[in-house]
């Protein structure tokens, strides 16, 4: 195992932002911890790299205990949101930082940075200055400097958060191709649930120091292991309701369930693709309260006359008019019974 963190922990002021974790990370694989601000996700990032101590618990790289280990002794790269390029150096000195403090001779240190920016799409940029450089060419550069010194782990601290959108979704992309690629183990923290989603062979998601759900991007996806996790991922509908078979007695009137689901008191989750829109009259009997053009289809926020608002996916030529009266029915595959 190339990480493993057991009971680790970390107070300030008495509270545990990072509360007893464990979490293992196998060598050539890619894990994405995301959670909201304060869950404890940029602090575990720190305790692995030794910029911040553990009250408790333990750090272990490649199997060997990481209690009083310096950050510079650990062997990992940190690549951080801001860049922190060094502006008054051009791309190649920047790139070439780590293996110059690692004593690594001139020759070897070109021959290197020559490599690292044509891996990362940026060939003969060595000499060009940072402050010319655009918000993306300045990422590409921070990630060749933290696999210059082939670090036996890789982490990254939100590493596309300051850029734009079709910038961040280009980038993930080709990150995910260039991890595979050199078989980088790679440990990263993010908000972004897409860029996640995209990023990692594995999802870490995490919630006031803790991690609430582990699993692959599709089974997180899938089965969300609580409603916290549900909400986090974006997912709004979402009630309480009994279970008595195939079918759950919820604010929405009786709904199917698959055949496996938990029995009695729970937490139930509709996917907004399992709400069917039917003609007024059938159905569940709702009001279009509002319609959210989201790209590839159109969210729509119904009303029902007794219960919580309802969000349902549609084509566009299919959406209904804001107040329209309009029925809803729903498909058991699309629903999940929360644990």
């Amino acid at each position: 195992m190339m990480l493993s963190l057991q009971g680790a922990t970390v107070r300030f002021g008495g509270r545990a932002v990072l509360d007893a974790v464990d979490l293992e990370v196998a060598e050539h694989e890619v894990v994405c911890v995301l959670g909201p601000s304060g869950s404890g996700k940029s602090t575990l990032l720190r305790a692995v790299a030794g910029l911040q101590a553990l009250d408790a618990g333990r750090v272990s790289l490649a199997g060997r205990d990481q209690g009083g280990v310096p950050a510079h002794r650990r062997g990992v790269g940190l690549m951080f949101q801001d860049h922190q390029l060094f502006p008054q150096r051009d791309v190649g000195a920047n790139v070439a930082f780590g293996l110059r403090m690692h004593g690594v001779t001139k020759g070897e240190r070109d021959d290197r940075v020559g490599e690292l920016l044509e891996l990362v799409g940026l060939p003969g940029a060595a000499r060009r200055a940072v402050a010319a450089l655009s918000g993306g060419e300045q990422q590409r550069v921070a990630l060749a400097r933290a696999l210059a010194p082939r670090p036996r782990l890789l982490m990254l601290d939100e590493p596309l958060g300051q850029l734009d959108r079709s910038l961040r979704e280009r980038l993930v992309v080709e990150l995910r191709e260039l991890f595979g690629r050199l078989g980088t183990t790679v440990l990263a923290v993010t908000h972004d649930q897409g860029e996640a989603f995209a990023l990692a062979d594995r999802v870490v998601v995490m919630r006031d120091g803790r991690i609430a759900q582990s699993g692959t991007p599709l089974e997180v996806w899938r089965r969300p292991a609580d409603a916290f996790v549900a909400g986090f991922l974006g997912f709004d509908n979402v009630v309480p309701a009994t279970v008595a078979g195939t079918v759950a007695d919820s604010p929405w009137g009786e709904l199917p369930v698959p055949r496996d689901a938990p029995q009695g008191a729970r937490t139930l989750l509709v996917r907004p693709a399992g709400v069917r829109l039917v003609p007024a009259g059938t159905g569940l009997a709702c009001t279009v309260s509002a319609r959210t053009f989201k790209g590839t289809h159109v969210a729509v926020h119904l009303q029902p006359p007794d219960g919580p608002r309802l969000e349902a996916a549609c084509a566009l030529r299919e959406a209904p008019e804001t107040g329209d009266a309009v029925g809803a029915e729903f498909d058991a595959a699309e629903i999940v019974v929360l644990d």
